[in-house]
């Protein structure tokens, strides 16, 4: 697992002065170490996962929402598949988020977000989130104008408006118990064009190859500079975000999971306690439990 000292390089509590350039997409932080060892160090994280999850469930007081943003074929899907791997599917929701239905478009932008927050003991994920309402709405104004907004409230300034909203409603989450943790997969253009090439390339990744990627590649320096004003505008010790360099994927899944566990770790969720009551059934269960005897049911036991 990962140092805390080396998680904190990609950790964004203060958005003065904050620029997505200053970050490597390539980094490793100097590890250099082959395929094996980096899934022997995820394994390791994601048994540390498991075992934190499983007190944070018990305990049921804390929640966690971990959002994930990126451009096409930066690893979102592949984040979630290895880095949750040991996380218990009963209390762990992965919500995606596509392009509004009708009836989210009635409703404000975090409404239909709001609806997916994880409850208490829970981890929910966010494979994109409410952060689409400052980035792919700000790079296509079409899709702005379909929300049906007054004329009047599509100012120029709506874009730090939303920022707002979206610092009042992290600072809610958090005044409530829900812990929020947001991760942009910083990978490179160079990166993604490899990435979309392999899709096209190998007939069993040919199923995500999608058109429109192209598209919106075009828009790369857009999509940059929503991104860097977005995690700016967003940032706060409450609701970090973390700028993780995504070009090699094993790296960025090891920080993820190791910002998620170390998190978990300084919330330090217990397994609750019994009362005096509680642990009276427990032993009488287990006098009456022991009086049965072995083989009562009629049958072995075989597992």
């Amino acid at each position: 697992m990962l140092k805390e000292d080396l998680i904190k390089r990609f950790r964004i509590t203060e958005g003065k002065g904050f620029k997505l350039a200053d970050i490597d997409p390539s980094e490793t932080a100097g590890l250099d170490i082959d395929k094996d060892d980096a899934k022997e160090l995820l394994a390791s994280g994601t048994k540390r996962l498991h075992a934190l999850q499983e007190r944070l469930y018990a305990e049921g007081r804390w929640s966690v929402l971990i959002v994930l943003q990126a451009m096409d074929a930066a690893g979102k899907d592949g984040m979630i598949e290895h880095v949750m791997s040991g996380i218990n599917p009963q209390g762990c929701e992965v919500t995606s988020f596509k392009a509004p239905s009708t009836v989210e478009l009635r409703h404000d932008f975090l409404w239909r977000t709001s609806c997916a927050l994880p409850q208490r003991g829970h981890i929910g994920i966010f494979n994109r989130s409410y952060y689409e309402e400052v980035l792919v709405a700000r790079v296509h104004p079409a899709i702005l104008a379909k929300q049906n907004l007054p004329p009047a409230l599509v100012k120029d300034d709506i874009w730090d408006e939303r920022f707002d909203s979206i610092r009042d409603f992290e600072r809610h989450l958090a005044r409530n118990g829900t812990v929020v943790l947001k991760f942009f997969l910083h990978v490179s253009k160079g990166e993604q064009r490899r990435r979309l090439l392999e899709r096209i390339d190998e007939p069993d990744k040919n199923w995500k190859f999608d058109a429109g990627d192209l598209a919106e590649r075009k828009r790369w320096p857009d999509y940059m500079n929503a991104y860097e004003e977005a995690i700016a505008g967003t940032a706060a010790k409450h609701a970090p975000w973390y700028v993780v360099p995504a070009d090699n994927k094993w790296f960025s899944r090891l920080v993820v999971a190791a910002a998620i566990a170390d998190k978990l770790e300084e919330l330090d969720p217990q397994f609750p306690k019994l009362d005096a009551e509680a642990r009276e059934a427990m032993k009488r269960a287990r006098v009456e439990l022991a009086s049965e005897g072995n083989g009562s049911s009629g049958g072995k036991h075989k597992s």
